[in-house]
C-alpha cells in the first residue's frame, strides 16, 4: 500500500470517488481500487497505481458483454449488476470497511465516465445504510 493510503481508524464513512484507471494518482485518492475483470489496455498496475485489485467486484463476463457499453441499456445493466451484487456482499463489505478508514477511489478502465460499473458500484455503497443495491429506479 502507498504511504499516502494511510488507514485510520474506524469512522464515519467517506464519500467514494470514482476515477478511470489511467489518470493520475493523487494524494487524495487515499486507497485507489480497480473494480475491472482485467486491466485495461495499454496500462501496466504500477502505471495505475492500483492498491487493490477487485476483480470480483466487477459485472460478470456475460453481463459486460450483453451491454457493451451500449447507452440504451444503461438503466437494465444497471439493475442486473446490482443484482449480482447483492450475491456479493463481502465486496461491498470490504470497501464499505476501507472507507471509513481512508478515502478509497473506485479506479474503472470503461470509454464512459458516467455510464460505468463503478458509478453503479459507488451508488450500491452510498445506499449501504438503505438497504444495499436497491433496484435501479431512473
Amino acid at each position: 500500500m502507498r504511504r499516502n493510503a494511510r488507514i485510520g481508524s474506524r469512522g464515519a464513512r467517506r464519500p467514494v470517488r470514482i476515477k478511470r484507471a489511467d489518470h493520475r494518482p493523487a494524494p487524495e485518492d487515499g486507497i485507489r481500487v480497480l473494480v475491472e475483470r482485467q486491466l485495461p489496455r495499454g496500462l501496466s498496475r504500477a502505471q495505475a497505481a492500483i492498491d487493490l485489485w477487485l476483480r470480483d467486484a466487477a459485472p460478470s463476463e456475460a453481463l459486460r458483454r450483453w451491454y457493451d457499453h451500449d447507452l440504451r441499456r444503461w438503466d437494465e445493466f444497471r439493475r442486473r449488476y446490482k443484482a449480482e451484487l447483492r450475491h456479493r456482499p463481502e465486496i461491498l463489505h470490504l470497501l464499505d470497511d476501507l472507507r471509513r478508514r481512508t478515502p478509497v477511489t473506485l479506479l474503472f478502465g470503461a470509454p464512459e465516465d458516467a455510464h460505468n460499473s463503478a458509478v453503479v458500484l459507488r451508488e450500491c455503497l452510498d445506499n449501504q445504510g438503505d438497504r444495499p443495491c436497491k433496484q435501479a429506479t431512473s
